[in-house]
This record gives structure tokens, C-alpha cells and sequence, in this order.
């Protein structure tokens, strides 16, 4: 039985790798690092105990991680764990650069004296910076970071690299472009569209609504990272799109005509500090080695994504109780 450590479990992405995981490979046994900071939420993996365990730790606290390492046998490191929201970044880019760099590198340091047989880093499309209107990332594209939290992003990525080629750890890299779907935290685009539109309260718009983003669901990006695991060579990054690009104000627009709200909810707000304009992902090389194709268009994914916060309702009704409120006042209300 293989064991994976992943870290960021119980957050969007990592709860719904965890899931799939478990589900679909009985010969997997999964150690899940989380310090359920606010985006976390232990719900997420509600009814898994077999073949799992759980550790509360910070994995910039090096001696606290150094006894997940210790006492267990590790064969791969996944490491979704990080700050992940450019609005908080801006607003404080400090925690983005302990949990994401230097807890990175513990991450990598630890994994190197325990001889871990893959480390794969999960990394965004937000590291190659910002297209044009015409173009697509691939993983030759220069990296060029445009926000705390994409240049925190960078700089993990970097370092994971680095330690393949100094010292021939068996690194790999994903790059991802914007995840949806089920579990996700509310303060992203979807679903706080979807929740706010359920609510009947005013969806902050930024800017002129025509950032353009590549849209994947996230199963597919899963099933992208499984893929990389399986057949990935160290070393390489591989880029994991879903082939729907598609401007903020469409997304918000066909949500709100989903589920039959007016088009006035929509409140144009002041443009994001060094908004991007526009990712777009190439994915031909994952597709070429592995065969990855994304399943959902976006279309599907926006329908079965608005199904399920419809029917989780009690999920994120407990979030929005909590601490959000206060920031969401601060980032919206006087924009």
C-alpha cells in the first residue's frame, strides 16, 4: 500500500483529490496535513477514516511536520497547501510567503532526508502572469508573477525545481488554470455568485466584468493530477486546463439566468490592484503524454456546480456565519 502525504486536505482542491483517491484506489493509504486555517473546513471529508489519517499542522512549523515525516513511512508528497486568494495577498503578503515559500521548502527539505519517492507541487496558471487577447501558457512560457500571491506561487515552484536539479529529487509540477466546483470556498467567484444570487444580494463585479479566465472543473483537474503522478517524468511541469474560456461577466450572467435572477444583482466595483486580463492554458503536452482531456465544458460544470450549492446549502450557510462576513464587508462594501 502506497502512503501519500497531502497537505491542504481538507481545502477545495485537496478534499475533492482526497475523495477521489480514496474512492477509486483501495490500495492507497492518505495522511492529510491541514492547519484548517478559514478556508479549510473538516466537513469536506466528512465519513473518511479507512485508510486515512489526520494531522493538525502548520507545515511552515518544520518540527511540527518533521513528526508527520517521522512517524509515518512516506512513499509521495502532494502539496496543495497554500494561500490561495489574490485579494488577501494584496491586502497582506506576508502569510502568503511563510506558508507558500518557506513552508514549501520544509516541505522539500523533510521529503529529501526521508527519501520520499515523488513530491508533486501544485501550482496556477497565475505564475506565467498575464496574456493578451490572443495566446495560450504553455510550460515554456516565462514565468512573469503579477500578485503577492502568484509570486509566492513562483517562488515554490522554483524551489521545488531547483531541488530536482541539485539534488535529483524526483520532482514534478502541475499547473492548473481556475478550478470550480463543489467544496469550494465562497469568497471565489462561483460560488459566491451562486450563493449571493440564491440570497438575492448584490455580486461585486470588478473592474468592466471582461477578464477573461480558463475555467476547469475541479474533477477533471483531479483526475489531471492523478495522471501527472502516474506518468509524470521528475522535472517537468505539466500545464492541466479545461479548454472554456469565458469572461467574468458571462459566467455571472449565465448563473443569474440559471437560476432565474435579474441582472441587477450585478454591482460593478473598483478593478482588483493588478487585475489580470487573461488566462488561457495549452495543455497539449499532458494531453499528448497521458491523454487528458477535460469531461466537463462549462456549460456542465457551472450546471452541476449550481446543483450542488443548491443542495449543500447547510455547508456553506454555516461559512457565511463565521468570519466571512467581516471579510466581505472589507473587500467589497466600499469598493
Amino acid at each position: 500500500m502506497k502512503t501519500y502525504l497531502v497537505t491542504g486536505g481538507f481545502g477545495f482542491i485537496g478534499s475533492n483529490f482526497i475523495r477521489y483517491i480514496l474512492d477509486e484506489q483501495k490500495d492507497v493509504f492518505i495522511i492529510n496535513v491541514d492547519n484548517i486555517t478559514y478556508a479549510a473546513n473538516p466537513e469536506n471529508l466528512s465519513g473518511y477514516s479507512t485508510n486515512y489519517k489526520f494531522y493538525k499542522t502548520d507545515i511552515s512549523d518544520k518540527t511540527a511536520l518533521s513528526k508527520v515525516f517521522n512517524e509515518n513511512k512516506i512513499d509521495c508528497v502532494v502539496n496543495f497547501a497554500a494561500e490561495s486568494h489574490v485579494d488577501r495577498s494584496i491586502a497582506d503578503p506576508g502569510i502568503f510567503i511563510k506558508t507558500n515559500i518557506e513552508g514549501t521548502l520544509n516541505l522539500l527539505e523533510l521529503s529529501m532526508a526521508h527519501n520520499i519517492g515523488k513530491f508533486l507541487q501544485i501550482s496556477t496558471d497565475e505564475v506565467y502572469g498575464s496574456l493578451g487577447e490572443t495566446g495560450k501558457f504553455s510550460e515554456e512560457t516565462c514565468v512573469s508573477p503579477r500578485s503577492p500571491y502568484s509570486a509566492s506561487k513562483a517562488g515554490a515552484d522554483m524551489l521545488a525545481m531547483s531541488f530536482f536539479h541539485t539534488y535529483n529529487m524526483p520532482v514534478l509540477i502541475s499547473r492548473c488554470s481556475n478550478n470550480y466546483g463543489p467544496y469550494q470556498f465562497p469568497e471565489k467567484l462561483m460560488p459566491l455568485v451562486i450563493i449571493n444570487a440564491i440570497n438575492d444580494k448584490d455580486i461585486p463585479l470588478y473592474g468592466d466584468g471582461k477578464n477573461i479566465r480558463d475555467w476547469i472543473h475541479v474533477s477533471d483537474h483531479v483526475k489531471g493530477i492523478c495522471l501527472v503522478l502516474d506518468k509524470g517524468k521528475f522535472g517537468e511541469v505539466y500545464n492541466i486546463g479545461g479548454d472554456s474560456e469565458a469572461e467574468n461577466i458571462d459566467i455571472i450572467t449565465y448563473i443569474l439566468n440559471k437560476l432565474n435572477k435579474p441582472h441587477s444583482l450585478i454591482k460593478y466595483v473598483k478593478d482588483r490592484q493588478g487585475h489580470d486580463r487573461r488566462y488561457a492554458m495549452d495543455f497539449h503536452k499532458i494531453n499528448g503524454e497521458m491523454g487528458f482531456l477535460p469531461e466537463y465544458n462549462i456549460e456542465k460544470g457551472i450546471d452541476s456546480t449550481i446543483n450542488w450549492y443548491i443542495k449543500n446549502e447547510s455547508w456553506w450557510r454555516k461559512i457565511l456565519s463565521g468570519n466571512y462576513k467581516d471579510y466581505y464587508k472589507k473587500m467589497y462594501e466600499n469598493r
